[in-house]
């Protein structure tokens, strides 16, 4: 595959193998802690300069329990690839790109979301689509479908937004 032979110098040994998703992407396997580095280095030396997406797949019960994935594009190139960690379930942590990459903060903080994934480093990390102080992680394979209630906490996270602090004129 031409793109791994381009990349290839300039990781190193970050990447630990790759292989090639079904609609032909290069997907890279590297350790949750080179990361960073790796997509920094894709970006600068190998001219990937958009994160299409970040997102993540929970494994459960097998461990590591989650994959998480930067999929990063370079239109000069016309090439995509893909870096793919896997993060143990008992320290779902991985770092940040937003600082290479802006616009990946609303795909990190939607991993935080849905999976309890932390990114470390990202200085907005908190709740996109759940209401803050939601106990639950939606798209982990072990949410409980039953004994929660959604629409209660929904319509308390409403009213506390639209409720007038202590104090101000009505």
């Amino acid at each position: 595959m031409k793109v791994l032979e381009r990349i290839g110098p300039a990781l190193g040994d970050l990447a630990a193998r790759s292989t090639t998703s079904q609609e032909g992407t290069l997907v890279l396997e590297i350790e949750a802690k080179d990361a960073h580095e790796a997509v920094q280095r894709l970006r600068d030396a190998c001219g990937f300069e958009t994160c299409t997406f970040v997102t993540a797949v929970d494994r459960f019960p097998m461990e590591p329990r989650f994959e998480v994935s930067w999929q990063l594009h370079s239109l000069q190139h016309n090439e995509r690839v893909r870096v793919r960690a896997r993060v143990p379930g008992s320290a779902a942590r991985v770092p940040t790109v937003v600082d290479l990459y802006p616009g990946a903060a609303f795909s990190e903080r939607e991993c935080f979301d849905m999976f309890g994934i932390v990114f470390e480093g990202h200085a907005g990390l908190k709740r996109l689509l759940m209401p803050e102080g939601y106990e639950h992680f939606p798209l982990r394979k072990d949410f409980p479908h039953q004994g929660i209630e959604p629409d209660r906490l929904y319509r308390e996270w409403d009213r506390r937004r639209h409720e007038k602090p202590a104090g101000s004129a009505t």
